[in-house]
């Protein structure tokens, strides 16, 4: 019978402090309507304080999901974190997440593959679930954001906040879970979405830290060209393949980078914006967060056998998509 990797609960974690479009008008030369018109956020949630990594929101959204499960952290096999900021460069965060919430008998890694690195992150769990290896696996996506965004750049600031969010996958042989993707990468891409300093590369050095090479590093127009194409493929690719009509998807569940992005991709699989998880608004682009924060604030409104597409875009250039079978009904679980 075969072995299927379904996603059986969520956690979330957002800061508490929120950055609003107003507050970014005393930072930079932008405004409400600018901002909402081209990216459709309103606000985002910035991690504050000192000594505060991904690490902390992560364990947060981490523990949020053993404790509505029911799952004890010693169960845990597996702990994979998506992320690209890092608490450090070693040792991995999820190292750090798992020791925090008590996972003491999962290894646990890093995934960077930018804003797909959640993608990527639960493709990978799944073959673990799939192969029979493991049977609780958990993907955490954290990202704080506001480490690396320069305030005084008016068009990146706008775009990111910081947040956390977390999947356990468990075996399904029902035919649930984790069904089918395609995942891409372009390194061409790289000069266009990148940060320029900090790796091996281009160690840290006062030229660098002066130079501002430490921030998001983006040039807008030629990678929302490239994400609206290739998001929008991946997508239709994957319902092609599964023979998926627009009608027999429920939800797409895109990453949150841009509403005209999202809408882009949207009308290309021929899905209403009724069938389209939308959470920019409230939380901006959390990069590794979106598509788990996503499922988390629509878990409610989730119910077992609905088809999904998850698609994402991020710098190097990667992208992707997974075609997925909601295992219960979201609203039936109490948040804690």
């Amino acid at each position: 019978m075969k072995i299927t990797a379904a996603i059986t609960g969520v956690g979330s974690y957002v800061p508490d402090y929120v950055l609003t479009n107003a507050e970014l008008e005393k930072l930079v030369d932008t405004n409400d309507e600018w901002i909402m018109s081209r990216t459709g956020i309103r606000e985002r949630r910035i991690l504050k304080g000192e000594n505060q990594g991904s690490s902390v929101m992560g364990i947060k959204a981490v523990q949020q999901l053993l404790d509505k499960t029911g799952t004890d952290a010693k169960d845990i096999e597996l702990l994979i974190c998506a992320t690209v900021t890092p608490d450090m460069l070693f040792p991995a965060t999820g190292n750090i997440i798992a020791n925090g919430v008590g996972a003491s008998n999962a290894f646990s890694y890093d995934m960077n593959a930018a804003c797909s690195s959640f993608l990527y992150a639960l493709a990978t769990g799944a073959q673990f679930i799939q192969a029979g290896t493991y049977k609780k696996v958990v993907i955490v996506g954290t990202d704080k954001m506001s480490a690396i965004v320069d305030y005084t750049d008016r068009a990146n600031c706008i775009l990111f906040g910081d947040g956390a969010a977390a999947v356990l996958l468990e075996p399904s042989t029902d035919g649930f879970g984790v069904l089918d993707m395609v995942l891409r990468t372009d390194g061409s891409g790289e000069p266009y979405l990148h940060q320029k300093a900090g790796g091996s590369r281009r160690p840290p050095t006062h030229e660098t830290i002066d130079a501002k090479e430490h921030y998001i590093y983006q040039e807008g127009a030629t990678v929302f060209k490239f994400a609206v194409k290739s998001m929008a493929d991946v997508a239709a690719q994957v319902m092609e393949r599964n023979h998926l009509a627009n009608e027999d998807v429920a939800w797409l569940v895109p990453h949150q980078a841009n509403k005209r992005i999202i809408d882009a991709t949207a009308n290309r699989m021929g899905v209403g914006p009724e069938k389209v998880m939308l959470n920019i608004d409230r939380y901006g682009n959390t990069t590794s967060a979106t598509i788990p924060l996503c499922l988390a604030d629509y878990e409610s409104q989730l119910r077992r056998g609905d088809n999904l597409i998850l698609a994402a875009f991020g710098g190097g250039f990667t992208w992707g998509s997974i075609y997925l079978k909601w295992a219960y009904d979201g609203n039936r679980v109490a948040v804690s």
